[in-house]
């Protein structure tokens, strides 16, 4: 992709000569003849690189260096005629991330770019790896929903919430119906595969503002912000609902199904507590047969 460079000057022979030399070399060029008008355009427009001289009317090159990298994902190379009034040490600390000096030489100009295009690729790069990793850690593998230790920080983030603004929170514990004989008849892999269909369909029953996650084995939770007990109850039987009847499973095998506990939570309570409450609620649809919703109330 063509680098985008904004070269902003007041002298329009310096401003229009590096434009000229840049676009030979085919990088996508725009100029501004002050710190307002480039500010104006980035409100606008994204560019990756800023050539900037420094003394300007208005605001100078230093002050606009500054006022960019609080606001902008930008990279600033400063241009200066005036080395003693000037440091390389203070147009680092405005935030620039190079410096050379008038006349510019267009042989140094590039290879300045050329750097600071480099190292910033290379900055997007790691942010890229490190958001991937952080995504990896709060992620189950096979079911691509959310993890159980993402669950329980997500789950307090809910609850501070609840505790500002006095809005519902409810949340459901789904446990899949004989699972372990189904595993033991038809194999892990096949197994593997009903999980990650059933964690579809879940999530397919939900909200934006809902998430859903694979809890342990073939469990999962789900968090219903601003939810009552009975709305709780209606989006579980849905799910319910939708197991039982869109989980493709081949002819010679028995039908799916889940049985889901819904509880909502309790001013003051601990986080244990309201898991525990909905685990409790989860086993009483257990033993009420299976392939239902139970509710437990505070």
């Amino acid at each position: 992709m063509t680098a985008r460079i904004l070269i902003v000057d007041d002298d329009h022979a310096i401003r229009n000569s590096i434009q000229e030399f840049l676009t030979i070399l085919d990088f996508k060029t725009y100029t501004a003849e002050s710190a307002e008008k480039a500010l104006s355009f980035l409100k606008t427009y994204h560019v990756d690189v800023i050539i900037t001289d420094i003394i300007m009317n208005g605001m100078d090159g230093l002050e606009m260096t500054r006022v960019i990298k609080e606001n902008y994902d930008t990279d600033i190379i400063v241009i200066t005629g005036y080395t003693g009034d000037y440091s390389y040490e203070e147009a680092i600390s405005k935030g620039a991330d190079d410096f050379i000096f008038k006349p510019v030489r267009f042989e140094e100009l590039l290879l300045r770019l050329k750097r600071v295009l480099r190292e910033r690729a290379l900055t997007q790069e790691r942010t890229q790896m490190l958001e991937r990793l952080k995504e990896l850690a709060i992620t189950d593998d096979l079911t691509k929903l959310y993890n159980s230790r993402h669950f329980y920080h997500q789950l307090e983030n809910e609850i501070n919430r609840y505790n500002r603004y006095q809005r519902p929170l409810s949340l459901l514990l789904i446990d899949v119906d004989h699972f372990k004989e189904f595993n033991d008849n038809y194999g892990h892999l096949e197994g593997d595969r009903v999980l990650y269909q059933i964690a579809k369909l879940i999530t397919s029953c939900l909200r934006t503002m809902d998430t859903a996650y694979r809890y342990g084995g073939e469990e999962f939770t789900v968090i219903l912000p601003e939810t009552t007990c009975d709305a709780a109850m209606a989006v579980s039987e849905r799910i319910n609902e939708v197991v039982k009847n869109e989980l493709f499973i081949e002819d010679d095998k028995k039908d799916m199904s889940v049985s889901v506990g819904v509880t909502e939570y309790l001013p003051g309570e601990l986080v244990t507590e309201f898991v525990r409450r909905a685990d409790k609620a989860m086993y009483m649809a257990k033993e009420g047969g299976r392939n239902r919703t139970s509710l437990l109330l505070p």
